[in-house]
């Protein structure tokens, strides 16, 4: 009787492993050999953007600029600069009741170039760095590095340039101390024990055969740069050029459960949120799906969440409804629902003094939702209301989704931000809703594959129901 009771009463707090079955199981592990294989050619945003919209196109959706009107069944998408880019489905109900919208971001903690990074210092060439969103800069040193993104010259002529991913490509470093020579260095805290221009990426050592005047390193580096891609030293200033680990996305744990891969923060709830988007059929909300860009510096830019260029992709949708009266953009959003699907911190027995056990999310027990996150007195957070909180739930429940409810740490320790105050300060019902993952923001990122499938479970449900 007692364990009836509980089984009655208390929370299911079992693997979510235990939940599914063998055909279930098998789903879990196709899902997730489709997320590797995607994590490995979207480092970046750019990247993610081109491989969204190849996706995008495949499956049927059409860039909003070719519809001069738009019906419901019509599947658009808007990029935005080729960094951030919002997908939707046009719902059978009246638009001014509301969107149902996942907001994903889908840039990740990296290293970009400096405007002037190309230097020479005794026979060895360099390039200065600086470290985007929040990292622990000694996690950056020795390994493997690649480099990925866009040179634009003056003529409007863009070359884009992957270095480090082909196992024929060279790659680059951050080099350390020894550790016979580190006795200062192992002195210092932590967080200062490698400083932001220290990441400093080594990239030759050979001088330019003719001539012997100074920075003849640089020289033939510039050299080779020019005959591959023709780009000289100034056009450094017109590039954004990111490092990213070169470490591939593959399968953790003698039992293939879990991910390793650098960018889950976020990727991990962009692919699947978008992979669940393409799978959708007619709604009867319009659906929309965002990837959005700047999340780990703030929001901020033109194509971060803080800018108006979401407004803009809405507005757009309206006018070719038709749907244009004063005021209606506001109502829109007002009615609206969001699940901000960004990456929660899971669980470390490794670490746990920094947690709440009974507040915070586990590795394989499914999607997890934060209330709200901020800092301490809750500082900086939307805070999502119960009746919203209520309701997500009903979908996850009905639909038999294992899901758990989280804070971003113990009260004190620290705390995170995610989209979700801007859509809610919009007026849309907010709640975060994604994936546990260890070691979040270090170059090599860890995720349970149940929790990528109940990710991509809850998206779907949310759209239809």
């Amino acid at each position: 009787m007692e364990g009836t009771l509980q089984e009655k009463l208390f929370k299911n707090k079992e693997s979510g492993w235990k939940s599914i079955d063998e055909e279930e199981t098998k789903k879990v592990f196709e899902l997730s050999k489709k997320y590797i294989d995607f994590l490995n050619i979207a480092k970046t945003e750019r990247d993610f953007v081109k491989s969204a919209r190849k996706l995008a196109d495949a499956n049927g959706y059409k860039d909003i600029i070719e519809f001069s009107t738009l019906k419901p069944g019509d599947k658009i998408y808007f990029v935005n600069r080729n960094k951030s880019m919002y997908l939707a489905i046009i719902g059978e109900e009246p638009i001014e009741n509301g969107l149902r919208i996942i907001g994903s971001h889908i840039d990740s903690p990296r290293l970009d170039l400096k405007p002037n990074p190309l230097y020479e210092d005794t026979g060895l060439a360099y390039l200065k760095t600086h470290y985007y969103g929040g990292i622990k800069k000694y996690q950056w040193t020795t390994i493997p590095l690649s480099m990925h993104g866009v040179v634009v010259k003056p003529n409007g002529e863009k070359v884009e340039i992957t270095i480090g991913e082909d196992d024929n490509d060279p790659i680059f470093t951050i080099t350390d101390l020894l550790p016979h020579l580190a006795v200062e260095q192992m002195e210092k805290k932590l967080k200062s024990g490698v400083d932001g221009e220290s990441l400093t990426l080594l990239v030759g050592s050979i001088p330019y055969a003719e001539g012997n005047s100074a920075e003849q390193v640089k020289l033939n580096i510039l050299n080779i740069l020019n005959k591959k891609y023709g780009i000289k030293e100034i056009d450094f200033t017109s590039s954004e050029l990111e490092l990213v680990p070169q470490f591939k996305a593959r399968s953790l744990g003698f039992d293939e459960s879990m991910v390793a891969a650098y960018g889950q923060d976020d990727k991990v709830c962009a692919y699947t949120s978008l992979a669940a988007m393409m799978e959708l059929g007619n709604v009867k909300t319009t659906a929309v799906c965002m990837l959005t860009d700047k999340e780990e510096i703030g929001s901020m830019g033109n194509t971060g969440m803080e800018s108006h260029m979401f407004d803009f992709f809405i507005s757009e949708i309206l006018n070719k409804l038709g749907q244009n009266r004063p005021n209606l953009l506001d109502r829109v959003f007002c009615f609206s629902k969001m699940l901000s699907s960004d990456v929660d911190a899971g669980f470390d027995p490794l670490y746990p003094t920094v947690s709440d056990k009974h507040n915070c999310g586990f590795l394989g027990k499914g999607i997890s939702l934060n209330k709200y996150t901020g800092a301490r007195g809750k500082s900086g957070s939307s805070d999502a209301n119960a009746e919203y909180v209520a309701w997500v739930r009903n979908v996850l429940e009905k639909n038999n989704i294992r899901y758990q409810v989280a804070e971003l740490g113990k009260v004190d320790v620290g705390g995170g931000g995610t989209i979700a105050y801007i859509l809610a300060n919009k007026g849309a019902d907010v709640i975060d809703c994604g994936v546990p993952v260890l070691s979040m923001h270090a170059p090599y990122e860890v995720t349970s594959k149940f929790d990528v499938y109940s990710a991509y479970k809850t998206y779907k449900a949310f759209w239809n129901e």
